[in-house]
């Protein structure tokens, strides 16, 4: 759990590799099995490709590295404003921000930040207003919209 807080504090991508595989007792549904316990202990960083490997027969070894070019091109892949635009603004129209005293949070664009690691920042009226779990609400849409997987995301929302 530490490695994955300095991985994630270093914007990097990761993939889970387990070697060992061919020492495992298998059937129909131990991957299965393994990889939702592996997920449970995980919390925070579920969202990651994870490949059951054995060093020793070679097997899977190929799989490991073209998922790891994987993750670098989810980590490097810039999307253009108009289709992050048209994506986010959708789904903050079906769960918009919630009030706060009575005032309403407005988001009115969206872009991906110049940065290594993706970024984006949401310009809206009352940025401080914004609680974690709507933040958490819009990292799991562009994650379902984009594909970032074993990847951390940056969200900036900043005043208009």
């Amino acid at each position: 759990m530490s490695i994955f807080s300095v991985i994630e504090k270093n914007k990097k991508g990761v993939v889970l590799l387990v070697n060992k595989w061919d020492l495992i007792d298998k059937d129909t549904s131990s991957t299965r099995k393994y990889e939702e316990s592996i997920r449970e202990r995980m919390a925070p960083f579920t969202d990651l490709p994870i490949v059951f490997i054995s060093a020793l027969n070679k097997q899977r070894i190929h799989k490991a590295l073209e998922t790891a070019m994987e993750v670098y091109e989810n980590r490097t892949q810039k999307i253009p404003t108009s289709k992050i635009n048209e994506v986010m603004l959708e789904a903050i129209q079906k769960n918009p921000p919630p009030s706060y005293k009575g005032k309403y949070i407005k988001i009115k664009y969206v872009t991906q930040l110049p940065t290594h690691s993706p970024s984006f920042a949401f310009f809206c009226n009352l940025p401080q207003y914004i609680k974690d779990p709507y933040k958490r609400y819009i990292e799991n849409q562009l994650r379902d919209a984009f594909n970032f997987n074993g990847v951390p995301i940056r969200i900036f929302f900043r005043k208009k």
